[in-house]
């Protein structure tokens, strides 16, 4: 009974716009006080929530991806990603997705990749005559593309929450990345050919060689990462390191464009988000014991199974959940508060962990680009000088391809299960 206030309270909490780690650490604080334990059991679980080695991946990624968007390496990779595919009609729609792509395996975060490559695209598609709608709306969907390729934050997270390998989560991201790519760029070309896109520039190998060689060092990232990573020189935390440690290699001796002003304010946005997403961590943490010593998530187990036993039918009814809580919650609390109790359920019916933790993942992915919370939109409606509502009706069109990616990683499990299986993993 207690349990079941607890929960209640904490989401009118929430839904009245009390933040929501506030929210999670004061409900537990209450419930904590009214069974009678010492108060110092919240700080003691707080503490311990975010005492692990592989969060520090998470300050690191961070500080990878403002230090590319400072230094002006995520300049260099649009443009060699316009010389490659800018000539087919609408090119620079598949060039923000080809964009994206690519910077997803350096920085593994939405936000990061609408804020700094977002509003490079924008400007870009905007110049060459493109509508503010189209161009904010496959920024925005080509932007969530960032945390299923690796390195991708939300992974860690849900390794992490879920005793998950996060390796073996940023291999199966990959293919659902790669195939949400290509679903964007399915619903390009009908809008291109529906509203007769321009085409901009013909191919020029010799402008695809030019812009390779100036993006040549930026584009190492990604395999610094990812193959350090493969071939067991990196863990995902020394990884994060090790890319850091580049991009400021590249900015302040390479290219020359990172200086020490721009190196704090990198520095200082890293730490104000990574202290944002530990909170919330932390927050969630205590309130997650909460649900497990009360046996909420046996109660919740029960009850699904009492419903169905269909794993078909529970993986679409996780789905529904999950996109429905995305459009409400932020997607770290979203992580720590849902995977406890989904992840038994889950496995309960077959479903294999990882699997999960990549639908999990795509699924809050999709819910930044759904009002009410809506990140991306937001971030995006304020880079780009858009209104908010003309950004909601231009990324809406996009969300088709983005559900359809969604049912094959749900109903297909080899798209994600796949490639850690082919690697050993």
């Amino acid at each position: 009974m207690a349990a079941t206030l607890l929960i209640i309270a904490v989401t009118i909490m929430i839904v009245i716009g009390v933040p929501v780690a506030a929210s999670l650490a004061l409900g537990s604080l209450v419930f904590v006080l009214f069974q009678g334990l010492p108060d110092f059991v919240v700080i003691h679980r707080m503490v311990s929530g975010v005492d692990s080695f592989p969060l520090l991946a998470i300050p690191f990624f961070i500080f990878a991806g403002n230090l590319m968007n400072s230094s002006a390496i995520t300049d260099r990779i649009f443009l060699f990603a316009s010389a490659l595919l800018g000539w087919a009609r609408g090119g620079l729609c598949y060039v923000n997705v080809g964009a994206s792509v690519i910077f997803a395996g350096m920085s593994g975060a939405a936000v990061a990749d609408a804020g700094g490559l977002g509003a490079i695209e924008i400007k870009a598609m905007r110049d060459r005559g493109y509508g503010d709608r189209l161009s904010v709306g496959v920024t925005a969907a080509s932007s969530i593309i960032g945390p299923l390729i690796p390195p991708s934050l939300p992974m860690i997270i849900v390794g992490f929450v879920g005793n998950i390998s996060i390796g073996k989560l940023f291999v199966a991201g990959f293919m659902p990345g790669l195939l949400m790519a290509v679903c964007l760029s399915a619903m390009i070309y009908f809008i291109a050919k529906r509203n007769n896109l321009p085409r901009d520039g013909a191919f020029s190998f010799s402008g695809v060689r030019s812009s390779f060689n100036r993006a040549f060092l930026s584009l190492l990232t990604p395999i610094i990462i990812v193959g350090g990573i493969l071939g067991g020189l990196f863990t995902p935390t020394e990884a994060a390191i090790a890319a850091s440690a580049y991009a400021i290699l590249l900015g302040l001796v390479v290219y020359r464009t990172l200086d020490l002003s721009g190196l704090w304010r990198a520095s200082r946005e890293t730490a104000e988000m990574t202290a944002s997403i530990l909170f919330i961590v932390s927050a969630a943490s205590i309130f997650a014991w909460i649900l497990t010593s009360e046996r909420i998530a046996e109660q919740f187990s029960v009850f699904v199974f009492g419903f169905t036993e269909d794993p078909l039918i529970i993986l679409l009814l996780i789905n529904l959940l999950l996109l429905l809580v995305g459009c409400f919650l932020e997607t770290i609390a979203a992580i720590s508060i849902l995977t406890p109790v989904l992840l038994p359920i889950a496995v309960q019916a077959g479903i294999d962990p990882v699997q999960f933790g990549v639908m999990m993942v795509l699924n809050l992915m999709i819910g930044l680009l759904t009002p009410p919370l809506g990140m991306v939109l937001y971030v995006l409606s304020a880079v780009s000088g858009i209104s908010l509502q003309d950004t909601i009706k231009g990324t809406v069109p996009f969300l088709i391809p983005l559900l359809a990616t969604l049912l094959l990683v749900t109903f297909i499990p080899a798209v994600s299960l796949w490639l850690p299986a082919l690697l050993g993993f």
